[in-house]
C-alpha cells in the first residue's frame, strides 16, 4: 500500500506486509515518544483534530503524535461548537477544514460518517472512530501491543488464543481488530458476552471463514485460558437508554481473583479504554493495577508510536525524520520507565 496522501478510514486497507510497514515505522519512532530526543520533520506542519464525539485518549494521542513529530493541532470538539450544528453538511465541513489543514483526524458518532467526510476532504483523513462501525488507528495499536507483549514471552500472533470480553456488539475496536486477526494464522478466538451483546454475525463469519476457531459464551468463569485477554466496558452511548445499558453493567468482571483461578500465569490483560471504575461497572478492578501483565498502560503508550508512524506515512515523510533531529533540553524521565 501506499500512504502517502491516503486516507486511514478502515482496516481492510491493509494487509499483513502493510501492518509491518506500520510497525517498523512505529518502532522506529519510539526515542521521539521517550524524549530522547526531538524531531522537527513535520514543523509547520497543521492537523485539524475533529472530534464530535466524546474522547479524551484518541484524542490527545493524535494531537500529541502529531506535536512530537514538530507539527501544530487545531482542535474541535463536539458537535454542539462546530458548524454541523447548524446544518452544514460533512462534505462542506472537510472542503473548508482540509484548506486549513495537511492532514485531519476526525470521530464521529454515525457509522460511516469519516468516509463520508473524506469525499470533501482535500488533504488525508484518519478515522479516530465512527460510530459503532470502526476505529482503525486503535486496531493497529492494539496488534502492535499484542506482539510485542507476546514476544516478550517468545510467542508469536499466528497460533495465539484470545478471549474478548463484554460488549461486542456495539464495541468498534473489537469489530477493527477482529478484521485484522484473521490476516494471521491458526487462531483461537473465544468471544464472551451476553447474547444481546454478541459479536456480529458477519465479523464472526469473516473469522472463521479466514480459517480460524471461534467459541462464543455467554459464560466468563472456565473460557479466559488464553493468551490476551480483551477487556471492553459497556457502550452506554451505543444504547437507546441509560437504563437500557444498566442491565449488563458489570456482568463480565475482570479482577485479581478471577485472574488467579482461570487465566494462565502469563495472559496478558488489556483494554482500549477508558475503563468503567465506578461501583456497578468496574470491568477491570483496579487491585490488578500493578499486575505485571496488565497492557493497558502500555497499549495506550504504543497508540501515539502508531499514530505518529501514520501521521509520517500519510505526509510522505516517514525516510527522513532523523534528518530533523535535535536535542531534548528539558528534563524528561520518560526514557528511563
Amino acid at each position: 500500500m501506499s500512504f502517502k496522501g491516503e486516507h486511514i478510514l478502515s482496516v481492510n486497507q491493509f494487509d499483513r506486509d502493510t501492518i509491518q510497514q506500520i510497525f517498523q515505522i512505529a518502532r522506529n519512532m519510539q526515542p521521539y515518544a521517550s524524549r530522547q530526543k526531538r524531531t522537527k520533520v513535520l514543523e509547520g506542519a497543521i492537523l485539524g483534530n475533529l472530534f464530535f464525539e466524546p474522547s479524551t485518549r484518541t484524542r490527545v494521542s493524535f494531537g500529541c503524535a502529531f506535536n512530537l513529530l514538530g507539527g501544530e493541532v487545531r482542535e474541535t470538539t463536539g458537535m454542539e461548537s462546530s458548524a454541523l450544528s447548524k446544518g452544514e453538511s460533512l462534505f462542506d465541513t472537510a472542503r473548508v477544514i482540509s484548506s486549513y489543514s495537511d492532514v485531519i483526524a476526525m470521530r464521529h458518532p454515525q457509522a460511516g460518517s469519516v468516509a463520508e467526510f473524506a469525499v470533501g476532504s482535500r488533504v488525508p483523513v484518519l478515522n479516530g472512530g465512527d460510530g459503532a462501525n470502526e476505529h482503525p488507528t486503535q486496531a493497529l495499536l492494539d496488534l502492535f501491543t499484542i506482539e510485542r507483549e507476546l514476544a516478550a514471552s517468545g510467542q508469536t500472533i499466528d497460533g495465539m488464543h484470545i478471549a474478548m470480553v463484554g460488549d461486542l456488539k456495539f464495541g468498534r475496536t473489537v469489530h477493527s481488530l477482529s478484521k485484522l486477526l484473521k490476516l494471521y494464522k491458526n487462531l483461537r478466538f473465544t468471544l464472551i458476552s451476553p447474547k444481546e451483546l454478541a459479536m456480529p454475525d458477519d465479523i464472526v463469519s469473516a473469522i472463521e471463514n479466514a480459517g480460524h476457531h471461534v467459541t462464543v459464551t455467554d459464560v466468563l468463569e472456565g473460557h479466559l485460558n488464553a493468551d490476551i485477554v480483551y477487556q471492553t466496558r459497556i457502550q452506554e452511548e451505543r444504547f437507546p437508554s441509560k437504563a437500557e445499558a444498566n442491565l449488563y453493567r458489570g456482568k463480565f468482571r475482570l479482577n485479581q481473583e478471577i485472574y488467579t483461578r482461570y487465566c494462565k500465569s502469563n495472559t496478558v490483560i488489556m483494554h482500549p479504554l477508558p475503563r468503567d471504575s465506578r461501583m456497578e461497572a468496574n470491568e477491570l478492578d483496579n487491585d490488578l493495577n500493578l499486575h505485571p501483565n496488565l497492557a493497558i498502560f502500555r497499549q495506550a503508550d504504543n497508540g501515539i508510536l502508531v499514530r505518529m508512524a501514520l501521521f509520517a506515512l500519510t505526509l510522505g515523510v516517514e525516510n527522513i525524520v532523523s534528518d530533523y533531529e535535535c536535542a531534548v533540553p528539558w528534563y524528561s524521565n520518560k526514557h528511563s520507565g
